[in-house]
């Protein structure tokens, strides 16, 4: 059994913190939250001192094995290499307060085993596999002068290659068939590819609903990795449960958006990111011009979002080293967003986007345990989030520390 005492709660629901409150976990979950101090006989007991808990925070746009910026490198690595390197980005998330995060291309059940398995340290690992591209989307990194494009399950690439609807349904049903928790789609042009334009349209109507038919007869739900208007809301009207990005949407869109209940995940830490780092980090200066395309647009599409009141869940998507940016995604949404309602959206938001409502993302009886100290009030002042080496006391998954 664990006691965590005298300690402010956000439950990851309500905007109202409370004061001097103890949460108590047993088996992993926790069974209850009640106000004053607790004992119990063989307790082990964490004295918050007056610092805030927080449900363990999700990232719903995460790729662990881009080692690299530009990623047609990573094609080119070493698997062994890879698999470090995830391992690295998953320690270094959870020490970060990320308790769960979800995969959006790249991540598969091994290292999802390996988590589960207690062999490396990391979140809870939600994955899709390889994100299905058509040839010449935003996941072809082939090279003009040729190479292999099979997608096979050796490489170290990110995204498969599918074309027609009969592919696209063996890629999915491939995927699922690895435990795929959801499938991704690449339907439209990218910052981080070579040869699509931002505002080229990826996948017909008859491919999209294929693989959103797939992943619902398992009961799992797509993803699309989408910028513009027309390529959001085709998605959505086929089914999409889940758009990636979206710097360039519009209020038509939003509309659509929370008329089909489906959410938005934008992911605006790796344009400041790239903006700063991506050519001295090998982004191709194709990708480089095309970030400044699309920067300014996702902050300001901050505002349209919360102005319509559609799901936002929170997301980063950095590439390689820049993956220590990931906190910076909280302290940008905050210029249009209050503090709850980004800590909302990086727990019981992500929680309903990733089916565990309830189970992940709040500080209630019966959740499991997964749970983030901070030495502050993050639920006033985002800041606190930012250099979690300094304000984040204690990480708890599962009903067990994490050392940080």
């Amino acid at each position: 059994m664990l006691i965590i005492n005298n300690c402010r709660v956000f439950d990851g629901v309500n905007d109202t913190v409370k004061d001097d409150q103890s949460v108590i976990v047993e088996n992993g979950q926790i069974r209850d939250v009640v106000s004053g101090r607790e004992t119990a006989a063989a307790a082990e007991v964490i004295d918050a001192r007056g610092a805030t808990l927080t449900p363990g925070l999700i990232d719903a746009h995460v790729h662990v094995l881009a080692a690299h910026a530009s990623l047609r490198q990573v094609d080119l690595m070493a698997p062994s290499y890879v698999a470090q390197f995830a391992h690295h980005s998953l320690r270094a998330m959870l020490r970060r307060g990320f308790t769960s995060v979800r995969d959006a291309a790249g991540a598969d059940y091994g290292l999802a085993q390996a988590i589960e398995e207690g062999l490396i340290d990391g979140p809870r690992l939600f994955y899709c596999g390889k994100a299905l591209s058509q040839t010449g989307g935003h996941g072809d990194w082939t090279p003009f002068e040729g190479g292999c494009i099979c997608g096979c399950g050796a490489s170290t690439s990110i995204s498969r290659i599918a074309d027609g609807v009969e592919s696209v349904q063996h890629a999915a049903r491939d995927e699922l068939r690895r435990g795929a928790h959801h499938i991704k789609i690449m339907a439209g042009g990218g910052v981080a590819s070579p040869s699509d334009p931002i505002d080229v349209l990826q996948y017909t109507e008859d491919e999209i609903r294929a693989i959103v038919w797939e992943a619902n007869a398992w009961g799992k739900y797509c993803l699309a990795h989408a910028y513009i208007p027309e390529a959001i809301s085709r998605c959505l009207e086929y089914g999409v449960r889940s758009i990636e990005h979206a710097n360039l949407i519009d209020r038509s869109s939003c509309e659509l958006a929370k008329q089909k209940g489906a959410f938005i995940v934008p992911t605006v830490s790796t344009y400041e990111a790239l903006t700063k780092h991506g050519r001295e980090m090998g982004l191709p200066e194709v990708s480089c011009a095309k970030v400044e395309d699309v920067r300014q647009q996702g902050l300001d599409a901050l505002e349209l979002l919360r102005d319509t009141g559609v799901q936002v869940g929170l997301g980063s998507d950095l590439l390689g080293d820049m993956q220590r940016y990931q906190m910076r995604e909280f302290a940008l949404r905050g210029e249009a967003f209050t503090p709850t309602e980004v800590l909302r959206q990086a727990t019981s938001i992500n929680a309903r986007l990733l089916d565990r409502e309830g189970s992940l993302g709040v500080v209630q009886p019966g959740a499991l345990a997964d749970l983030a100290l901070w030495d502050g009030c993050p639920d006033q002042d985002l800041g606190v989030l930012e250099y979690p080496e300094k304000t984040l006391k204690a990480v708890i998954k599962g009903g067990r520390q994490v050392v940080l």
